[in-house]
């Protein structure tokens, strides 16, 4: 942070005030004097004049007190630093991370909060079913017809206060190795193809970091050899539904894409999508909110969401 106030000369004047004598107890206070002809106050975005002290008071105290809307939920229980990325998720079965969003109260749950102070949040209950890509491509930015959905018709049936809440987000879509036992290398595998855009789906690698059963659930082999004890340290598993995500499968001889199951025999399981692609399935909406968002209130439980204004 740039200092905001500004001295040009060292001659200044040091005082020691005598503060409280008790017994053997002295306190002694400094005092450091500038002469206010020596001082300029560098008032550049309020407007006021160089020699305007509470004009850079203000402007400092605002300066140490503004916060963007993620940085203001940092800190709250169940928010964890990412090891992977510049990220915080949250984590565990049931963190307080509801959100009302677009008039939905507590419809939406935090992902993530970015180092930019963007939210990425996920719709809580799925708004229907589509298939994936109608011609059976697992490129997201062809199109997909999920892609074309989501950003067009979903978009539009927004409201227009939601609509300008939403900032365009770097959405990885990278192609990740079936059963992968290395997180680290998944999650920069998903990162290497990025497609920018307003909604999305979540990525695979968000479903594992999500969990806080480190040592069972770590990476998707890992997960998917412990998947019914996986999907009850993961808030993101109580989505109901055969989930899509964003992220294709690296085979290039198939054209697949992982789901995460929902049948009550394989419930958690992080399986890829192959022959029925074009088939419809469940999904949940994914966006980034501006850092610019206001949280009015809540404390992020399902009866008292965090309110985005």
């Amino acid at each position: 942070m740039k200092d905001k106030i500004k001295v040009f000369s060292r001659k200044y004047l040091i005082g020691f005030t005598l503060g409280l004598i008790s017994g053997s107890l002295v306190i002694v206070y400094a005092q450091t004097y500038f002469p206010s002809n020596q001082t300029s106050y560098d008032n550049s975005a309020s407007g006021m004049a160089a020699t305007d002290v509470q004009g850079a008071i203000d402007e400092l105290y605002k300066t140490c007190t503004e916060k963007s809307s993620g940085e203001q939920i940092i800190g709250n229980a169940g928010l964890e630093k990412d090891p992977y990325e510049c990220r915080y998720f949250f984590t565990g079965a049931n963190p307080n991370n509801y959100v009302t969003f677009n008039g939905e109260t507590a419809g939406w749950r935090i992902i993530s909060v970015e180092c930019d102070g963007t939210i990425k949040i996920i719709r809580n209950t799925s708004i229907g079913n589509q298939n994936w890509d109608s011609s059976s491509s697992n490129d997201w930015s062809r199109p997909a017809t999920l892609n074309t959905y989501l950003n067009d018709t979903y978009y539009n049936s927004l409201t227009s206060v939601a609509q300008s809440k939403i900032v365009t987000g770097n959405f990885g879509i990278g192609k990740v190795t079936n059963n992968n036992n290395d997180l680290a290398d998944q999650v920069n595998d998903e990162n290497k193809t990025k497609w920018n855009g307003k909604i999305a789906l979540p990525t695979v690698s968000e479903y594992i970091r999500t969990n806080t059963n480190i040592s069972q659930c770590g990476n998707l082999n890992l997960h998917n050899n412990n998947y019914s004890v996986c999907k009850n340290s993961s808030w993101m598993f109580d989505l109901t539904g055969l989930n899509l995500t964003i992220t294709p499968e690296s085979n290039t001889s198939l054209i697949r894409v992982f789901f995460v199951n929902s049948a009550d025999s394989s419930k958690g399981v992080i399986s890829s999508i192959f022959t029925n692609i074009t088939t419809s399935y469940t999904f949940y909406p994914v966006l980034y909110l501006s850092s610019e968002v206001q949280i009015t209130g809540g404390d992020g439980t399902k009866s008292n969401p965090f309110i985005i204004e």
